[in-house]
């Protein structure tokens, strides 16, 4: 298959005005494919030869005008149209394509609970080739009119309203101009909860499995979904572009969302079965501000081509934040981005992978897709929220509504939207993005404290790095109320970086932390006085957001080699017990757990880690005791569970059904009991097989699929590395299945036991990901990736792989980061 490039796109583009699409789709042909006629209707400009794009499983016909066109020029993914003359033209393709079970094009999905199939449709990038034939890429916007024919007992959602027109037959409202990528069919015997807002048609669907757990929640998701559209349009002088809002939360879904107009699909993880904490209610609540964003940040003006995928995720990260911040109950939202988004950003930028937020180098579709990643997404919206700091919001929300009037049902580059800031302020917007967009890497801010003769200090601050920034000093002293425990604020200082210039602060304060409130995007260390006072002081300190600012300086610190592993968990058996936002709980708990002692520490210090960790977590546990806070029980509750090194206790909550003191063990809590279970070796097949019988749900399957995977028997791992890698078209596992058991398959209590997998899993690994395709090759990189091998065989087995093995470019990028990390975990236990 050919992947476009940007300079062919460009040529098309030149070429070709797309006015309208013409799709029918009848989804009743059987269980492997389904039927797929297009017509197209197009200006070409000038005399020219070019192609359309499709994947089918078969091309049947193909007429130009009325002309056949050979199915057999068909060359991988690109029908040659040979021969056009300037004028308009009418292109017929009827085709047979294939259903997905990974995530791309038309993913199909039989539930298990009930045996009902649920189609949905995930188009981003290249994968609407899987669906329809079309001239795609993002600058040739048209508008689409739909036709399905689905099973009787189906309801079909798509871009616009769908209307049932008798014998399974549906059809959707003509959309207004939009990218390819952008369309959306979901089909199958949805439940649905239906409103209207300010007139507007607001939908939430979800599998018939599911719609007691939606029920529960449609006020919620609701409220949050009308209290996003009007701050919308508070912001944003455009008023919402389409028809209606449906969102449906579909099952296998590969990303966390996706933003068509119209019909937003969501991974259907976020319909609760089980109990959660209020900061995954936030999570989700975000992720919907995220892609209501969308609707004017990628749908209504769209990117001109991939290098600005930071115009569309960018955007959408700092919309879907900063509006919860105002518009909803979910205030403190800036301290989960602090502690667990703005890590991911940190971490991507620091890679060999790495890339400018506004790249000028992305030549293909390949290579953008490997874009969507920490940068495009946190380091993009931290960039913006640097920038709202500096310009001000009146200005910033002036030039976005500028950039919409101009470019509206179209498509926009960088320079577009900053020459639509430029005229809304007298800064020089243009620097601004060339030293925040177009650079690479993760500054550091290091302060450095002179005293003075008279009992007071001045600060400078080292800057390594070449960004601009401004940034508040906390200048914190200790709450002589209660002999230092705590700490209070005393002053807040405003400074522009660089700043060499010794800047006045007064008595020494306890602590100075650089970055107070997280307004700009930079590593920073403590001096030593400071550190020392976040050793003893942290939990003292008044916000949540300052918190999260140490909390990610000391995470920093450890992976840079400058703080020993175990003095991080030190500060967290210390504070953590004390600790009151559930996001930093839950963030610091992650990285003690999945880096700290399964990656940073060496198998002898491991136990002792897990140890510190459960005592941890039991104190968490006692404090919650009086039902006060059952969120932070519950996070409690789950990490004790993952770090149990002997198998007593959970194995005791198991067969009570309970925890003593609560929570009961709902089926998401019995299910990672019984994954602890068989990694300790303390279950077998028949428990796994019971529970099930007790929970046959798609998520059920998933987690005996883990189980079954972390059995600590030969027999068991050569079965689930047969089912990942030996498999076929008929019995591949679906993206889900596959993922549930990778993440079953390496343990670290298992090192000797799956030690001959090693080497094999870089040859296994290129052969599955190029015979299944992207999605399949990011989670073979991601989570078959033998990460608890902390050695120099296997970064050597890896670097080989990349220097001989040529992997398919998701595949090649994921193990690079992979080997990046593994390299980072061998410096950090040498230092």
């Amino acid at each position: 298959m050919s992947v476009l490039t940007r300079d062919e796109a460009q040529t098309r583009a030149k070429l070709l005005d797309v006015h309208r699409y013409t799709i029918d789709l009848d989804l009743t042909t059987g269980d492997e494919t389904f039927d797929s006629r297009t017509v197209i209707r197009f200006t070409a400009r000038t005399d020219a030869d070019t192609f359309v794009e499709l994947k089918p499983d078969q091309l049947r016909t193909a007429t130009l005008d009325g002309q056949p066109l050979d199915p057999e020029t068909l060359d991988g993914n690109r029908l040659p149209l040979n021969n056009l003359t300037a004028g308009e033209h009418e292109l017929h393709l009827d085709a047979s394509m294939r259903y997905s079970r990974t995530g791309e094009g038309m993913h199909r999905f039989t539930d298990p609970t009930d045996g009902e199939t649920y189609l949905y449709t995930q188009l981003f990038m290249e994968d609407v080739q899987r669906v329809f034939a079309a001239f795609d890429q993002p600058d040739l916007k048209a508008v689409f009119d739909l036709t399905v024919k689905a099973p009787e007992g189906w309801s079909v959602l798509a871009n616009g309203m769908t209307e049932h027109l008798g014998q399974g037959r549906w059809q959707a409202a003509t959309t207004p101009l939009i990218s390819t990528y952008l369309v959306a069919v979901a089909a199958g015997p949805w439940h649905s909860v239906r409103t209207e807002h300010r007139d507007l048609p607001f939908g939430l669907h979800c599998r018939r499995s599911l719609a007691p757990y939606l029920d529960a929640d449609a006020e919620e998701l609701l409220e949050i979904t009308k209290q996003c559209y009007d701050r919308y349009h508070e912001k944003f002088e455009e008023p919402y572009p389409f028809d209606s809002y449906d969102q449906a939360f579909v099952p296998e879904f590969n990303a966390g969302a996706m933003e068509n107009p119209g019909l937003v699909t969501f991974r259907d993880e976020f319909v609760y079965r089980s109990a959660v904490t209020d900061t995954e209610r936030q999570t989700r609540a975000m992720v919907i501000a995220h892609e209501m964003a969308h609707m004017w940040f990628g749908d209504l003006v769209t990117l001109r081509w991939w290098d600005d995928i930071w115009l569309n995720e960018s955007f959408a990260e700092y919309m879907g934040y900063q509006t919860l911040t105002e518009a909803t109950r979910f205030t403190d939202t800036w301290t989960d981005f602090g502690v667990a988004r703005k890590a991911w950003g940190y971490d991507a930028d620091q890679r060999p992978s790495t890339h400018p937020v506004a790249p000028e180098n992305v030549n293909d579709t390949a290579s953008a897709l490997l874009n969507f990643d920490g940068i495009s997404y946190a380091k993009g919206a931290s960039a913006l929220r640097q920038l709202v700091a500096w310009l001000g919001e009146k200005d910033f929300l002036a030039g976005i509504n500028t950039h919409f009037a101009r470019h509206r049902f179209a498509n926009a580059s960088l320079a577009d939207f900053i020459d639509s800031l430029a005229s809304a302020t007298e800064r020089d917007v243009h620097a601004w993005a060339d030293a925040w967009l177009r650079t690479t890497g993760v500054d550091t801010l290091t302060p450095v404290v002179t005293p003075g003769d008279d009992g007071t200090c001045t600060l400078t601050v080292e800057h390594t790095g070449s960004r601009p920034h401004r940034i508040a000093v906390g200048l914190y002293d200790p709450d002589v109320a209660d002999e230092g425990r705590h700490l209070i604020l005393r002053d807040r200082l405003d400074l522009d970086i660089p700043h060499t210039t010794p800047e006045p602060v007064g008595k020494r304060p306890a602590l100075l932390l650089l970055n107070d409130g997280d307004l700009t995007y930079a590593k920073i260390r403590f001096d030593p006085e400071s550190f020392e006072a976040v050793r003893t002081s942290l939990s003292g300190l008044p916000d949540p957001l300052t918190r999260a600012v140490v909390w990610n300086a000391l995470r920093d610190a450890v992976r840079d080699g400058q703080l020993p592993p175990t003095a991080y968990l030190d500060t967290a058996r210390t504070h953590l017990p004390h600790e009151t936002d559930l996001a930093l709980v839950q963030g610091v708990l992650a990285f003690a757990t999945t880096k700290v002692a399964d990656r940073y520490l060496t198998p002898e210090q491991r136990p002792a880690a897990l140890t510190t960790l459960t005592s941890l977590c039991r104190d968490l546990i006692r404090r919650t005791e009086d039902g006060d806070n059952p969120g932070l029980r519950l996070i409690a509750v789950r990490h004790l569970i993952d770090v149990a090194a002997h198998p007593d206790t959970i194995a005791a909550w198991l067969a009570d059904g309970t925890v003593p003191g609560g929570p009961e063990l709902d089926p998401e809590l019995r299910w990672r009991v019984l994954a602890r279970l068989a990694v300790l070796g303390a279950t077998d097949e028949q428990a796994i097989a019971a529970e099930l019988d007790r929970d046959p749900s798609a998520t059920g399957q998933e987690g005996a699929a883990r189980c079954r995977a972390a059995l600590p028997d030969a027999e068991a791992k050569a079965r689930a590395w047969q089912a990942m890698f030996g498999g076929d078209d008929r019995t591949d596992l679906s993206n889900y299945l596959f993922t549930a058991t990778a993440r079953g398959f390496w343990q670290p209590e298992q090192a000797d036991l799956v030690r001959e997998y090693v080497p094999r899993y870089y040859e296994d690994a290129v052969t599955v990901a190029a015979r299944r395709g992207p999605a399949i090759a990011t989670a073979v990189g991601r989570w078959a990736f033998p990460a608890h091998a902390v050695d120099t065989e296997n970064l050597h087995l890896g670097e080989e792989c990349l220097n001989t093995a040529d992997p398919i470019p998701a595949l090649r990028r994921t193990l690079a980061d992979e080997l990046d990390d593994l390299a980072r975990a061998l410096r950090v236990r040498e230092a």
